[in-house]
């Protein structure tokens, strides 16, 4: 029966499965349907594995669970990997007798081989059971990949060194150990994450750099946390040790003129052309912070970015020769092992990795396998066997290699490499190795972990194993070992001498930035983003023209197509989803791609938007304003994604760092998600300029507004973003704040603030407070005036329906809640107050809001009203600036404190919104 079932299964095998359907045959940009390969395995093989089934289970069992007896771990305390014998690898399991004579068909590369048992389980056990690597793909559904991952894994022993090549291999071992030791003499207080342990690391870059460029690799993309970071940037990237030292002696690791925080040495970062193999290839690590897998999705940006502007994939305007994702931009990931396996971000990022418009063709993951996570053992950091094991949630295959073995780390690194080619998908190479100090090197792991570092100490490093090997060989002696190390050394005591002399070259605005430059410090710019409205009356009908055959849902085409027509075409009631729409189509027509990533940003959380249309009869996409004819044929590309905002919005971070002429928008489908990406805002929007010197012009929409929704959909938690700000509360703000954080009001507005963020000369991450009434509220309206040349977005809007000298009270507000103030004060016929909107938050507009107040010369009181509780919303970034640069009392209006947005009781929302609205004009 068993064999009738293996029978069965390999007839199966051929059949391609059925694709996965993403609305469009054709494709959208940025996404187009690749045809799933056609693959079967030969008849010859399927013959000799049904002529002897047996024989094809136990070869399989090997492949399956021949991992579980690999002593891959060179610390281990266990007893040959913890298993001496599985049943399953039993060839009595399986009917075989020992002496018995076998064939066996696509086994080490031939058709077919003829052995006996015994001589077919040595084999087999040197393949998958050795002591240097294991492998893991048995899970992997498609049968090609498992077929290849077979037969290649299986000849891994063909891919031999050359003396020379191992000769290099033992220098950077060398190198890297010399780094290290020289760290620990020269600057024996400082924690360095050295690479102490896992040495052979420096083995996998330099096969992965000779893979790329024979490969044709023009870019490699690396996200990789502290761990040997340092070695790795000074031993083979090219960076200059005096930068290092520098940093150490207390100077920035940027020029003198450089206002910038900066960073520690661990999260330093190089990009830098290589040259190898006589071709040159530019290698850059994105920056990282302490959380140490948040860089990743950043990664994952940066290098779609960068295959945007290669025109790879569905980038390539020319369907029909087209280039895989990935064809010149590699993204390469490093882990730490606690950190893949208890961080939620990997199992995001990898739940992305073939999602339309966020694949990038496959990544290539080495964990770092430290085997305890701070001073937490493996086994106390996860609940499953392997670090590794939500690698198989995508079914990417998975490599165990013993840190001990560069060369063997060098095979399988090769081979990970040749599997990412191939099928362009993710794969993991499982390095164990160890740390030789604790978490950082003041650190003393024996106080939790006395077995292991028993081990550790009294043990040769990686190097000198290694080194001692070749010198047994013949291939470097002891003294070119000793020489090596003391060559390097020399040059690292030349460097830190010239460390007090040594000035960073610039890092920033060069290449694709080069033209922008740092925002102004000591003043508010303004920037003339309106254009003709017969312009932008064309675009937005091409918003929502589609072909004649296209079957668009009949509410749409009454509501939304000929609403949108009608508007256009007086000029007049112009809603914030067309102002939007006018703003993006606007800045493709001169020539800039946008990016709008979020969950159902195509239809809009609030179905206002509708930048993509699905036929009712089809399911076909269609995104009208990519068919927009004329301009310089700026993109539109609507990236649905995945229920994630940490890692999406890291994703989106990295393609805004990467290209200063595109427009990247993340929506949270309510304001409150940006809780769950708090990351990624803390550690990098927001503190990326100041630490790293790398500006970005990301804009987060954040829907909000107290609405009856209770606490979590009500708030996009303003006060968190304005406490994140670097505005002063004691002089004037300039451009230069580290985010800008604005509340709209009109739908104009929202269309100044994002085409600004282009026309600047300068990069800022923009914060926009947005609506969800106000999408459909008709007074919250703009009309073609408003759009023309010569406006722009104003950071504040005054009062122009009251006579100033009447005025004996001022109120001033942010955003949606100016609309209910202005009914209740038509409701009381109050004469005597100004109701001010403050359009802009950070950078705090002082100049225009004194002009604004200053008309008001018989003012007695100034009130702020907030529909937000006390403890929240804009009233204590506003009091401050307030009383300290307009000189005023500001008084408060607004719900009391509480320890939640929004109360989840109707009586008492409705009870409150008729208190804060009420009060100020009562106060």
């Amino acid at each position: 029966m068993l064999r009738n079932f293996a029978i069965a299964r390999n007839k199966l095998a051929g059949v391609p499965r059925p694709q996965r359907n993403y609305h469009s045959k054709g494709g959208v940009w940025g996404y187009r349907p690749v045809a799933r390969r056609a693959y079967e395995v030969s008849e010859e093989v399927k013959q000799s594995r049904n002529a002897q089934g047996n024989v094809y289970r136990w070869v399989e069992a090997f492949r399956q669970h021949g991992h579980k007896l690999a002593a891959v771990n060179p610390i281990s305390i266990k007893v040959s990997g913890g298993q001496s014998e599985l049943q399953e690898l039993n060839p009595a399991f399986y009917g075989l007798q020992t002496q018995q004579t076998v064939r066996t068909a696509g086994l080490l590369s031939t058709p077919t081989s003829a052995q006996n048992v015994a001589q077919l389980e040595q084999l087999l056990r040197d393949i998958y059971c050795s002591s240097s690597a294991s492998a893991e793909f048995a899970y992997v559904e498609d049968t090609e990949e498992r077929e290849w991952l077979a037969k290649n894994f299986e000849s891994l022993s063909e891919l031999q060194l050359q003396p020379t090549e191992r000769c290099e291999i033992a220098e950077l071992l060398i190198k890297s150990q010399a780094w290290d030791n020289f760290m620990a003499l020269k600057f024996p207080t400082v924690k360095r994450y050295s690479g102490e342990g896992a040495e052979s690391m420096l083995a996998f870059f330099w096969q992965l750099l000779r893979d790329s460029v024979q490969a044709n690799i023009e870019h490699v993309v690396l996200a990789m946390p502290h761990r040997g970071r340092t070695p790795l940037q000074a031993a083979l990237l090219n960076m200059r040790p005096a930068k290092v030292f520098r940093k150490l002696s207390g100077a920035s690791e940027f020029a003198d003129d450089i206002e910038a925080m900066s960073d520690v040495i661990s999260h330093f970062h190089v990009s830098e052309q290589l040259q190898v193999l006589g071709k040159s290839i530019n290698f850059s690590m994105v920056r990282n912070p302490s959380h140490l897998e948040a860089a990743n999705p950043v990664a994952m940006g940066k290098t779609r970015s960068k295959q945007q502007s290669r025109g790879e994939g569905a980038f390539n305007r020319d369907s029909e020769n087209a280039e895989p994702f990935g064809q010149h931009i590699l993204n390469v990931i490093l882990h730490g092992d606690a950190a893949f396996a208890g961080q939620g971000i990997n199992q995001e990022c990898l739940n992305m990795a073939y999602v339309p418009h966020f694949e990038v063709g496959g990544s290539l993951h080495l964990i770092v396998n430290n085997q305890v996570g701070f001073t937490t053992p493996g086994e106390r950091g996860r609940s499953t066997e392997y670090t590794s094991d939500l690698a198989k949630t995508i079914q990417a295959p998975v490599f165990h290699v013993n840190g001990d073995d560069p060369e063997t780390l060098i095979r399988i690194t090769n081979l990970a490499f040749r599997y990412q080619r191939e099928f362009r998908k993710d794969v993991f190479i499982d390095l164990n190795c160890y740390r030789r100090w604790g978490h950082n090197e003041l650190d003393d792991p024996t106080f939790t972990n006395p077995l292991v570092y028993k081990i550790v100490h009294q043990r040769q490093s990686v190097p000198d194993i290694y080194t001692a090997e070749l010198a047994k060989q013949g291939v470097l002696s002891a003294e070119q070992a000793k020489q090596m190390r003391e060559q390097y050394m020399s040059h690292l005591n030349e460097e830190l001498s010239l460390a007090p002399s040594y000035q960073p070259p610039p890092s920033y605005f060069e290449q694709q930035w080069a033209g922008l430059q740092l925002a102004p410090a000591n003043e508010l710019t303004y920037w003339d983003t309106g254009l003709d409205y017969g312009l932008l009356h064309w675009i937005g009908q091409q918003s929502v023209a589609f072909p004649t055959d296209f079957n668009i849902h009949p509410h749409l085409l009454k509501t939304f197509v000929q609403g949108r027509l009608k508007k256009l075409e007086a000029g007049a009631k112009i809603d914030w989803a067309t102002a939007e729409t006018l703003a993006i189509g606007s800045l493709m027509y001169q020539g800039h791609n946008v990016r709008f990533s979020g969950e159902d940003v195509g239809r809009g959380t609030f179905s206002h938007r509708h930048a993509m249309l699905v036929d009712q009869q089809t399911n076909e996409m269609y995104v009208p304003l990519n068919h927009m004819e004329g301009g310089k044929g700026g993109k539109l590309e609507l990236a649905h994604s995945i229920l994630s905002e940490e890692a999406v919005l890291g994703f989106e971070y990295g393609m805004a760092i990467d290209n200063p002429q595109n427009l990247i928008i993340w929506e949270a489908q309510f304001g409150d998600f940006a809780n769950g990406a708090q990351i990624i805002i803390d550690a990098f929007i927001v503190s990326g300029e100041s630490k790293w010197m790398e500006s970005n012009a990301l804009v987060m929409l954040l829907p909000h507004g107290y609405d009856g929704a209770a606490s979590e959909h009500s708030s996009c938690r303003i006060e968190r973003f304005l406490q994140l700000c670097d505005s002063k509360e004691t002089a004037p703000d300039g451009d230069s704040v580290n985010i800008h954080v604005v509340n709209p009001t009109t739908p104009a507005q929202y269309y100044h603030v994002l085409r600004r963020q282009l026309a600047r000369n300068f990069r800022k991450p923009l914060v926009v407070v947005a609506p969800k009434t106000l999408l459909r509220l008709p007074a919250a309206t703009s009309t073609h005036e408003d759009f023309q040349p010569g406006t722009l977005f104003q950071n504040v809007i005054g009062d122009s329906t009251v006579q100033p000298e009447q005025v004996r009270k001022v109120i001033i507000c942010s955003g949606k809640h100016y609309y209910n103030l202005v009914e209740e004060r038509a409701k009381r016929q109050i004469q005597d107050t100004a109701i001010v909107r403050l359009e802009s938050l950070c950078p705090f507009p002082v100049q225009e809001l004194q002009a604004q107040l200053a008309q008001y010369g018989n003012v007695q009181s100034f009130v702020w009203s907030q529909e937000e509780h006390r403890n929240m919303g804009a009233w204590t970034f506003v009091r401050p600036r307030f009383e300290n640069l307009i000189g005023q009392q500001l008084h408060y209006c607004g719900r009391c404190e509480a320890p939640t947005p929004a109360t989840g009781i109707g009586k008492v929302h409705k009870r409150e919104v008729d208190e804060i609205v009420a009060a100020p004009f009562e106060l």
